[in-house]
């Protein structure tokens, strides 16, 4: 009801109803996440389905109805190991408990009759309504489909849409610094609580977990040993070059040097000629622009560790207070938080940052898998918006930025729009050329990286999706 019917964010109402009731059984809390969540996932085929036996609408049922009828229905549809007669009572059950009893027919006439008739429900014809049959099975607006067939084929559209709907885990960032004794006590404390653990395939301190109920009862959580980060997003940091920390800054290093500051070697640790290459540029200055939560901000801060400092902003005090918390909890030192909205120019800025983060505020595309009420708040509207402020935002941070300085631009989305198009347009019209992402990527992206940018989709690739451009300043 919170969701659907006020507008709550998703992520935010589940994650405060179960610390909320942290004290239940683990068993009622998986059931509640995953009712949740499914209905939210599946409620556009959930719809289509109550439709077909409904006398009355859903759109003009009675708000607490119209929610148990959907919460009810994705169990019918979709969950196994509930009876359909269980379901079907409890409906009834609750819809009197909440003085709709005279409704209680209603419910449980149109309940049954979808259960009765699952297992062959009639689906918009594929041939001749191929998008509105997509949206149904897939529970995706068409504007949307429409939007990444154009942009990216059919083929990849049918991938992203299949793996949108997959469960993904829980993926963290450790700190690079903890020692392999250290990892692996980590490791071993996390499989005594019960949590499935494995390295992510990309980067050599990124990890999946499976089995989380409480992020912050993991083991290593209050120590601040982990920041809770998609892999995509550490690619981003990634990007910046920090760890080849002069040649960011245009700091020139000797023949062939260049890929190999900028590569952690397997232990992820620095190569000696990045570290010297970074004693001459002196202190190193990133300007992460729109920072909250806070997980790129740290991840570029513990990678300068003594060499520089990170300015961490963002556009609220409550956002400020999201990345203070991040800080202190990882025990990170040289980030400097503040309240500032980047449309706005800072003159004292003005060519002083080695490198620029530009994560900026977009439809959110990529994360639908764990956001799952994004596609039905986006319109064509919002997003062209989206575009207009990543622009003026982009404006004015590109001249925080040191000649011979770097630029990165990023999202969380899948839309041309908002990513390719945007990052063209701006090499097109401030004094910066695109720069191959390839040195700073993992061994399975960097042909992707070439040309400065890089499209990442859920079921092609390991992540959220994600975009990521790399931007040089001339002179």
């Amino acid at each position: 009801m919170e969701i659907l019917e006020k507008g709550s964010y998703s992520h935010l109402v589940i994650r405060d109803v179960l610390d909320k009731y942290n004290y239940s059984d683990s068993r009622d809390k998986a059931f509640v996440k995953r009712v949740t969540e499914g209905t939210l996932e599946r409620l556009i085929q959930i719809d289509y389905c109550l439709n077909r036996f409904s006398s009355v609408p859903v759109p003009k049922m009675k708000p607490l109805i119209r929610t148990l009828m959907r919460m009810s229905a994705y169990q019918l549809l979709f969950m196994d190991k509930i009876p359909d007669s269980a379901v079907c009572n409890e409906a009834v059950k609750l819809a009197g408990k909440r003085g709709f009893r005279g409704l209680s027919g209603f419910v449980n006439g149109v309940l049954r009759t979808l259960a009765r008739n699952k297992k062959g429900l009639p689906y918009p014809d594929r041939e001749k309504e191929p998008v509105k049959y997509l949206s149904v099975k897939y529970s995706m607006p068409e504007f949307l489909i429409g939007l990444w067939t154009e942009g990216y084929g059919e083929e990849k559209t049918h991938i992203l849409l299949e793996a949108l709907l997959k469960e993904s885990p829980l993926r963290l960032r450790l700190k690079e610094s903890l020692s392999d004794r250290e990892r692996q006590e980590w490791e071993l404390a996390l499989a005594d609580a019960g949590v499935s653990v494995k390295r992510h395939p990309y980067l050599s301190y990124a990890y999946e977990l499976w089995n989380v109920e409480n992020v912050k009862s993991l083991p290593g959580y209050r120590e601040g040993f982990f920041v809770v980060q998609d892999v995509s997003s550490m690619l981003a940091a990634e990007a910046a070059g920090i760890s080849g920390a002069g040649a960011a800054a245009g700091d020139e290093l000797p023949a062939g040097a260049a890929e190999a500051a900028t590569e952690p070697d397997k232990r992820g640790e620095l190569p000696e000629r990045a570290e010297k290459a970074a004693e001459r540029a002196g202190e190193f200055l990133v300007v992460d622009v729109c920072a909250a939560p806070g997980g790129k901000s740290t991840h570029l801060a513990e990678k300068l560790g003594n060499r520089g400092k990170v300015i961490s902003r963002d556009v609220s005090e409550y956002k400020a207070a999201l990345l203070r918390d991040n800080i202190e909890r990882t025990g990170l030192t040289n980030v400097e938080v503040q309240v500032h909205d980047a449309c706005i120019l800072d003159e004292s800025l003005t060519e002083k940052a080695d490198v620029v983060l530009a994560d900026l505020p977009c439809s959110g595309l990529g994360v639908i898998g764990k956001k799952r009420d994004i596609k039905y708040r986006i319109t064509k509207e919002a997003v062209s918006e989206l575009v207009k402020l990543q622009r003026q935002i982009l404006d004015v941070v590109w001249r925080y930025v040191k000649p011979g300085g770097v630029l990165v631009y990023s999202t969380c989305t899948i839309n041309p729009d908002e990513n390719e198009k945007t990052a063209r347009w701006f090499a097109e019209n401030y004094p910066f050329a695109p720069e191959s992402l390839s040195p700073y990527l993992p061994a399975e992206l960097k042909k992707e990286g070439e040309e400065g940018m890089l499209q990442l989709f859920p079921g092609l690739h390991e992540t959220d999706g994600f975009f990521i451009a790399r931007m040089r300043r001339k002179g």
